[in-house]
């Protein structure tokens, strides 16, 4: 039985529910893996109050909203989830600005700290490229699908897995490939081990049992660089 406060809410859950300002700001932190006292440190806010932004409804000024997401490398329209209907790449690109290659290293880092990328694969229909949520299985890159869906096409064929994260604002960001043949997931001790490694549920929806695993034989990645970085 949870036991519960004076107040009604459960043992160890928030008493006020998540805005969704501060749901972004959180998943932005924890994917950056910073700590409120490190978002604090960067953006001259209190620790108190990164708290009070990502549990509480909040209106800060917005010097104050500027300062943290320069503090999380995002902009204050990612923030306020202005930019969710979006597709990437709407801002001009800064003069200056240029590629820089990243070493496979950096490309797997980057890949470990997302969990939605995009398969490219080839289907009756011809080619398609679509989202998936993925996870990292120490050099491998897995996710769940169903026979007949495109994803499912990618099993037993050579394709391409995309990641990437741009900031239009400030012409920042970054791209990471890796190509390699794909196979299904079959046996159930492997399979155990990716369902318990995946943070959530597949966003398509519906029995999505089958697992599909890449073993890249290539990863390669650029970085945005601005003309100031």
């Amino acid at each position: 039985m949870s036991s519960t406060s004076a107040h009604g809410s459960t043992a160890g859950q928030s008493p006020h529910p998540l805005t969704d300002m501060g749901r972004r700001l959180a998943a932005r932190r924890e994917q950056l893996g910073l700590t409120r006292e490190e978002v604090a440190a960067r953006s001259g806010a209190a620790a108190t109050y990164v708290q009070y932004l990502e549990e509480r409804p909040a209106a800060p000024d917005t010097a104050t909203l500027q300062q943290i997401a320069a503090a999380l490398e995002t902009t204050v329209a990612d923030l306020a989830g202005g930019t969710v209907d979006q597709p990437p790449g709407l801002g001009a690109a800064q003069r200056d600005a240029g590629l820089a290659e990243l070493d496979e290293t950096e490309c797997r880092s980057l890949l470990s700290g997302h969990g939605v990328g995009r398969i490219g694969v080839l289907t009756p229909e011809g080619p398609a490229v679509v989202p998936v949520n993925y996870v990292v299985d120490g050099t491998d890159i897995a996710f769940r699908t169903a026979l007949g869906k495109v994803p499912a096409f990618a099993a037993g064929s050579e394709v391409a897995f995309e990641v990437d994260r741009i900031d239009d604002a400030f012409s920042r960001g970054w791209s990471v490939l890796a190509v390699g043949t794909a196979r299904a997931v079959t046996e159930e001790a492997a399979v155990r081990r990716l369902t318990e490694l995946a943070p959530s549920s597949p966003w398509a929806g519906g029995q999505r049992d089958l697992w599909v695993e890449l073993t890249p034989s290539r990863v390669t990645g650029r970085r945005i660089v601005a003309a100031d970085g």
